[in-house]
């Protein structure tokens, strides 16, 4: 039995299809196709996710976010970057869209044209997720977890709540910062510094 998730404004709705009992990643695809003014996620266990709309403050600061990391993307070369629209299909075969992101450009390059177009096979090598006030902590930080376990290599949450900024990295705990002005991308992306006076 597949499981629908439909997050409003704290607590996820669950909604079951006893006709399945797990959505493919094709299956996904076509769902997502068939409701493109939706924002879903699919996780390991193949349970769908769909979440509302960002409100518009939080969608302001994404864009100040995106436009920090494009400008530093577009200078430095070695990588490309990526909205909060876009999906990734990671390892453990959950389907991710980060705030932000970034992908090394030769593991990009890698990519064929088929899996560019869809959602890419490919776990970003650095995330950035900003809590909404639909968004649990608790299950950002289980998500940014995931995304350190299938192979990201810096994730930053920001908790603009309680203006803490969590720093993940492979094999480390999350490092917390209380209130920073700015954040360090060191070194998976050298001379990357997000300035957070926008974001707060």
């Amino acid at each position: 039995m597949t499981t629908l998730l439909i997050q409003t404004q704290s607590v996820p709705l669950t909604v079951n299809f006893p006709a399945l009992k797990s959505i493919s990643v094709e299956q996904f695809y076509e769902f997502c196709l068939a409701n493109r003014d939706l924002r879903i996620e699919r996780t390991a266990s193949g349970e769908v996710i769909i979440m509302p709309p960002a409100f518009s403050d939080t969608g302001n600061r994404n864009m100040k976010i995106a436009l920090q990391l494009g400008n530093w993307a577009e200078q430095d070369g070695t990588g490309e970057v990526f909205d909060s629209s876009a999906g990734f299909t990671l390892p453990n075969g959950a389907i991710r869209s980060p705030d932000g992101s970034w992908i090394k450009l030769e593991r990009w390059d890698a990519l064929s044209e088929e899996q560019k177009a869809s959602f890419a096979p490919i776990c970003p090598d650095f995330v950035i997720e900003l809590r909404s006030q639909s968004d649990t902590l608790s299950g950002l930080r289980n998500k940014m977890q995931e995304y350190i376990d299938n192979g990201t290599l810096l994730g930053l949450l920001i908790d603009r709540k309680n203006r803490n900024v969590y720093i993940y990295r492979p094999n480390q705990e999350p490092e917390i910062l209380e209130n920073p002005e700015t954040v360090s991308g060191e070194p998976v992306l050298p001379g990357f510094v997000l300035r957070m006076a926008k974001i707060w």
